[in-house]
């Protein structure tokens, strides 16, 4: 963490890492150059070269491409076509991969030097929709960090309480996965430490040399979509430390980082902020809440890459490697950071997991529709009039999320929908009553996923918009494995070429290649890199008329 972090305050202080610079770094912490090279070369923030004064940054993928004043139709072809400002008053416009910010389409963010360092700007402001009116206890009255406080005494009924009422309710994980999260508290808990790491990588961070067990909150979510967690640390970064405190304790772990993307620097201060609240409190610190037990929490910030949500490669950057996946076994929760076992979950696992073990099982089972149980946020974004973040109940619709966020905008009829972000498969209008369940969409043919539905009205052209997603794929693909790295590429030119009508579209292709992925690629991110565009041809064969 320390070297990675020294070359994001050095790059921040002076605007680029210069080879000197580099040199300085490598002859002050006796670092190879080499190894710094390779760092760099793999974030996308890091710099090498002087950027100029100031930089309009432009999102380029499927939320940000479908908005009006971001695209043009032409014709009946509907091809999408980038219009960066041009009257916005910076040196250089640059297309970025996903900023977090689909709710506010087209997102664009302005690169520049402040007070002499350099820093990323957004217009935008957080909170527009209000969460956690159902799962946080101050809404009810309740104060502050009240959980920890009622249980942190008796370390053993914590535990036990923590893990039997995740468990109970069945609760999963939000990050995609949906590995069910008492089971994870549980096994971490079991786990045994192992013997301290000592490597070339482990020679600048003295918490290499320490045998202790992590918590990890993940908040690196970078797919296209998904923007929940950023409004729940905008939101409710207390009920983020609550949970990460109440499984620090329950696994036996005396440190606690979150993990965030260099975008969400507002949200960053937030949570930074409510971490000053909770030391304040007594909640954190060598006496977490009374607990005996030291248990404190740290901020990482992310240089850059969507693989990093992947949480192998994001242990692989916390110890100042390149962030590429990990082989499994060993998992995490065996041997994680430093070789220690570490918790990782995203940030709504950790905040409703506070709500479960505050408010109970019956109260969580209580929270669902339909037969369905317990709560969840979801985001919206798309062709919706009132893009958002919602807390909903499991078991509401599609089609009644879509009505939450307006409808459809301007008033057309729905064609299709991506269910759990960028990853998932798209679903015809026809499925817009299935509930937002893990099972439900898993049983219409897609993936809960993140919880970030997109929504595609009638006008739209979906191969172009699958065409979109897959180089988004392509782009962020950490080059690791072959099949990623090369089946990706080959995909998009696929693609690329036939809707530039220089061959005949052959979905053949697409196929064999999907196949390769899904069996060989290390992880989830070259299996799902093709399922955008041969879900959408399996579902509007038509599309592919290019």
């Amino acid at each position: 963490m320390k070297l990675i972090r020294e070359l994001l305050r050095l790059q921040e202080e002076r605007g680029f890492l210069s080879d000197d610079t580099l040199r300085e770094v490598s002859e002050r912490w006796r670092v190879p150059f080499y190894r710094l090279e390779g760092l760099v070369s793999f974030y996308t923030h890091f710099r090498r070269t002087l950027p100029p004064e100031s930089t309009e940054l432009v999102c380029r993928d499927v939320c940000c491409a479908m908005a009006p004043n971001h695209i043009r139709m032409d014709g009946e072809d509907q091809t999408l076509e980038y219009k960066p400002r041009t009257d916005s008053g910076t040196d250089e416009t640059r297309e970025v991969s996903c900023l977090g910010r689909c709710d506010q389409a087209p997102a664009t963010g302005t690169e520049t030097t402040v007070e002499g360092h350099r820093t990323t700007l957004f217009p935008h402001l957080m909170g527009v929709s209000p969460i956690g009116e159902k799962c946080d206890p101050r809404k009810s009255g309740v104060g502050p960090y009240e959980t920890i406080k009622q249980l942190a005494h008796e370390v053993d009924r914590l535990k036990r309480t923590c893990i039997d009422r995740l468990s109970a309710a069945g609760l999963k994980g939000m990050g995609g996965a949906g590995f069910p999260t008492g089971r994870k508290w549980e096994m971490v808990a079991a786990a045994r430490v192992n013997p301290p790491v000592v490597d070339e990588y482990a020679l600048v961070d003295h918490q290499a040399k320490v045998a202790r067990k992590y918590v990890i909150c993940n908040a690196d979510e970078s797919e296209p979509g998904t923007f929940k967690d950023r409004e729940i640390l905008a939101q409710l970064p207390h009920l983020v430390i609550e949970g990460m405190v109440l499984a620090g304790l329950t696994i036996g772990a005396e440190r606690g980082i979150l993990f965030i993307r260099h975008e969400y620097a507002q949200e960053r201060q937030r949570f930074e902020e409510e971490l000053q609240r909770a030391r304040e409190a007594g909640v954190l610190g060598d006496d977490a809440a009374g607990s005996g037990g030291a248990f404190d929490i740290e901020v990482f910030v992310s240089p850059g890459g969507y693989i990093l949500g992947e949480e192998t490669a994001l242990l692989e950057c916390l110890e100042d490697k390149r962030g590429e996946p990990r082989n499994k076994p060993p998992y995490p929760g065996q041997r994680g950071l430093w070789g220690q076992p570490t918790l990782i979950n995203n940030v709504e696992t950790f905040a409703l997991a506070t709500a479960i073990i505050h408010h109970g099982v019956e109260w969580w089972h209580e929270q669902g529709k339909d037969g369905f149980s317990g709560l969840k946020f979801v985001c919206i974004s798309g062709d919706v009039e009132r893009p958002g973040v919602f807390e909903i109940p499991v078991g509401t619709t599609v089609g009644e999320l879509v009505a939450m966020a307006g409808g459809v905008r301007n008033g057309k009829t729905l064609k299709a929908f991506l269910p759990g972000g960028a990853s998932s498969n798209f679903l015809p209008a026809d499925k817009v009553d299935t509930p937002l369940d893990f099972d439900a969409i898993r049983a219409a043919g897609s993936m809960l996923g993140t919880g970030a539905v997109i929504v595609f009205d009638e006008t739209r052209n979906l191969f172009p918009l699958a065409t979109n997603l897959v180089k988004f794929f392509r782009n962020e693909s950490c080059g690791k494995c072959v099949p990623c790295r090369i089946g990706s590429q080959r995909a998009v030119e696929n693609l690329e070429a036939a809707e530039a009508g220089e061959r005949t579209f052959q979905p053949s292709i697409l196929e064999e290649l999907n196949e390769t992925l899904e069996q060989t690629s290390i992880c989830g991110l070259g299996q799902v890199a093709l399922h955008p565009v041969i879900s959408m041809l399996k579902h509007f064969p038509n599309e592919a008329d290019v």
